[in-house]
């Protein structure tokens, strides 16, 4: 099987808000609430986890600008700009910030932050990009994207 990503934990501020967004809007599952009620894991169906939210109040958020550590987290949520356009509807009715959209040649990518400052990137692949045999989209530049 080899080695990939199987979850990410974070630390959340309160765990409610957190899964408005995880839960609720891009549609993960919680297969378990532990820690008395202040922890979810959560999936999409993939796994039986893929991230783990555990809330510890209030505490200094992500750091901004340049700076070492966590950039972003990636959530494939479909495979048509038709889907990208929903989710970013969604974003806009659910009061949740899109901070930029991009075209990566490979992807195309809304980026929007959780309730506590986390950016998250929800992208769809493009369906006729082979990235397997074709390696030259890394390096293409990003694009605005124009859904």
């Amino acid at each position: 099987m080899g080695t990939y990503l199987g979850h990410l934990v974070l630390y959340v501020r309160n765990l409610q808000n957190s899964l408005k967004f995880y839960r609720d809007l891009l549609g993960l599952e919680v297969v378990a609430e532990v820690f008395a009620g202040k922890a979810a894991a959560l999936t999409s169906g993939r796994t039986h986890h893929e991230l783990l939210l555990i809330e510890v109040g209030d505490a200094p958020g992500p750091m901004e600008g340049r700076r070492l550590g966590l950039y972003h987290i990636g959530w494939c949520i479909g495979d048509s700009d038709e889907e990208l356009r929903e989710m970013r509807q969604r974003c806009i009715s659910s009061g949740v910030k899109i901070v930029g959209m991009s075209d990566h040649t490979i992807t195309h990518s809304l980026y929007v932050l959780d309730p506590d400052g986390n950016e998250n990137e929800l992208y769809t692949d493009v369906a006729d990009c082979d990235w397997k045999n074709d390696t030259s989209w890394v390096e293409n530049p990003v694009k605005p994207l124009h859904l």
